[in-house]
Formats: structure tokens, C-alpha cells, sequence
């Protein structure tokens, strides 16, 4: 057999089997979890203290996902790293969302009024870290450049203002 035809079929195997391998537990991705504010106690963290502003009304779920604040992660379907949702109250909450490290994150937030499940345009708000301007030119996904925000090994305390049609 051809030495390079053996070489390359080892690096093929090689490759085969990083890809197969585990991620590390901080590149996991989807993981729903309760709602927990002492993670956000002082002296805890990576984490990040979300204040929910401008709630419409009682009624519904409020689901908080964060995201790495990378351009291959920001709202790309399945890409969040953990996801809260709690019963929707009018006028502000606040989740306390831990993070895997140290690093760069967005969060979003969507109020789903009526509890379906879907999205309804009409009815449904959302909102984003660093409050970007969402309109039919980005079709509410604003660059991650826009939502990405710095968290170090403390608790990082931001503000996210809800928006809906």
C-alpha cells in the first residue's frame, strides 16, 4: 500500500474521531435550566444579572437564551447555550443567567404573550443585550457585533428593554 495513501487514511481516522469526541462541558450547547438567583450572589459567577424592562403584560412565558457572541452562534437554531423561561409578569424581572467562563455573550429575550409556543409577529415581543435597533432591515436579528457584551469571572448586570409590534 502507498505510504501516502496510509498516511492520509490515518489523518481521515484521526480527524473521524475528534469529531466524534464529547465536546467540553463549556461548548455544550441547549441546556435549559431554572432560574436560580444565587448564582448572581456576589462573589459568584461567570454569570449575568438580566433586568427585563418594559413587559407588557401579565400572561405568557418570558424565555432568556444566552449565545456565545460569536458570528456563528448569535440566533443560529440550536446554538444557545442555556434557556430560562418563567411566567411572564408586566413591567421589569430579573433572571440571574450563568455562563460557561469568562468571555464574550448576547442574551435574547421573547415574551411569548399568549403561551402557544409559536411566534407571533403581532403579538409576541423581543429584545436583545445591548438593545439594538430591531426593523425589516435585519429582520430582527441585528449583527452579534451589535448584542455581544464582555463577561469576566464575576456577575456582569445588564439592562434589556422589550419590544413589540
Amino acid at each position: 500500500m502507498n505510504r501516502n495513501l496510509i498516511a492520509t487514511t490515518g489523518i481521515a481516522a484521526l480527524a473521524l474521531t475528534a469529531l466524534a469526541a464529547p465536546a467540553p462541558a463549556d461548548a455544550q450547547y441547549r441546556q435549559t435550566i431554572s432560574h436560580d438567583p444565587a448564582k448572581c450572589t456576589s462573589g459568584k459567577g461567570p454569570a449575568v444579572r438580566v433586568t427585563i424592562t418594559d413587559i407588557k403584560e401579565s400572561g405568557g412565558i418570558i424565555r432568556v437564551q444566552s449565545y456565545r457572541g460569536t458570528k456563528e452562534d448569535w440566533l443560529e437554531k440550536g446554538k444557545w447555550i442555556y434557556r430560562m423561561e418563567a411566567p411572564a409578569k408586566a413591567g421589569t424581572m430579573t433572571f440571574c443567567m450563568p455562563v460557561p467562563k469568562p468571555g464574550v455573550y448576547g442574551i435574547a429575550v421573547r415574551h411569548d404573550v399568549n403561551g402557544n409556543g409559536s411566534t407571533d409577529i403581532f403579538k409576541d415581543g423581543g429584545a436583545m443585550s445591548n438593545n439594538p435597533s430591531i426593523n425589516i432591515f435585519n429582520l430582527g436579528k441585528p449583527s452579534y457585533k451589535k448584542t455581544a457584551f464582555n463577561v469576566g469571572s464575576g456577575v456582569e448586570s445588564i439592562s434589556i428593554r422589550m419590544r413589540y409590534r
